[in-house]
């Protein structure tokens, strides 16, 4: 494949990829259509703000807002079955499945761990050993601003981690197993090694003194933008929104076949983070994974980067002990 040619780098060498908004399908059909694909995704965002915002305390808490983000998922769920992007991502009764496990992993299991070591819980430890009042004038700020602060702090830190991911092999060996999946839905992103799962949910925003109410807002916004990463649902995204956030196009590319599109698009929920640091590539692709789409099966992904990692550490030993052999003189 002769790919495309970006500045200096070249996509869709390896696999093919589509590059550039001018080049991406379009929802098709009546007015009331069009108008639902284009408006839905500012549409739930404005409102959830809206709600956060003027909800009763009696109903602003955080049952509410689990109950919200599931009955979110479950609305998306049916409609990857009505307006499906890519046939091939229809949700099988197998990958439905699997995709539940995670979810329910990170629900129970990967929960109780992130209560006693996750970075909020490494935060309170260190907050409870000094004085911090001092960052208690974050509470002062506007509601809105404190929210999207909060998930800004988050999602540059998220930026970083999932670079570096993509960059360090010890990072990469947890990462790598995300990368095995060959189709993007609802539940997607919760599908991965517990290891990985955890590090990229690392964050210092537990160091800064927010209302709670402003977390709840915060926590609305990352679900309107950022859920759409790992969906198979086709949206005629309006220009301002695809030039601020994340959407399944982005992320597709990132989980392309192809090696160098996958060096793109790491930021959650804000893709302007990678536009600041020319990691951004507008675009999409169909054909995911790795390894010529190989899927891997859950025990494979439980246990892949440590199987991995000592494999290498064997092999470069194998490798430096004869070199070590040919450097000693012989008597």
């Amino acid at each position: 494949m002769d790919g495309v040619r970006v500045g200096k780098r070249v996509f869709g060498t390896q696999s093919p990829v589509t590059i550039g908004w001018d080049n991406i399908p379009r929802v098709e059909g009546g007015p009331w259509k069009r108008l639902f694909f284009t408006w839905f995704q500012p549409a739930v965002l404005f409102g959830l703000l809206a709600f956060w915002f003027y909800a009763p305390n009696s109903i602003a808490k955080a049952s509410t807002a689990i109950w919200i983000g599931i009955g979110f998922r479950v609305f998306l769920l049916a409609l990857e079955k009505i307006a499906p992007r890519h046939e091939s991502w229809d949700l099988t009764w197998k990958e439905l499945a699997t995709d539940l496990f995670y979810v329910g992993l990170g629900y129970t299991a990967l929960g109780i761990v992130d209560h006693f070591i996750s970075s909020d819980a490494l935060i309170e430890l260190v907050r409870n050993s000094y004085d911090w009042d001092k960052l208690a004038w974050f509470t002062h700020w506007p509601l809105l601003l404190q929210a999207f602060t909060i998930v800004f702090i988050f999602d540059f830190g998220q930026y970083w981690m999932h670079r570096g991911m993509h960059n360090w092999y010890p990072l990469w060996l947890p990462h790598s197993v995300h990368h095995y999946i060959t189709q993007l839905n609802i539940n997607k992103g919760a599908v991965g090694n517990p290891l990985e799962l955890f590090l990229i949910g690392l964050g210092i925003g537990g160091m800064f003194d927010f209302l709670p109410r402003a977390a709840m807002m915060a926590g609305a916004i990352g679900m309107a933008i950022g859920t759409y990463q790992h969906i198979n649902v086709r949206f005629n995204t309006p220009r301002w929104w695809r030039f601020l956030f994340n959407t399944t196009e982005h992320h597709s590319l990132h989980h392309s076949r192809d090696f160098e599109s996958t060096r793109s698009n790491y930021a959650n929920s804000f893709i302007f983070i990678d536009r600041m640091f020319g990691t951004c590539v507008d675009g999409e692709a169909e054909l995911l994974g790795m390894e010529g789409g190989r899927r891997m099966s859950i025990r494979e992904q439980m246990t892949y980067p440590f199987t991995e990692g000592w494999k290498t550490i064997k092999e470069r030993m194998g490798r430096a002990a004869p070199a070590e052999a040919q450097a000693v003189p012989a008597e």
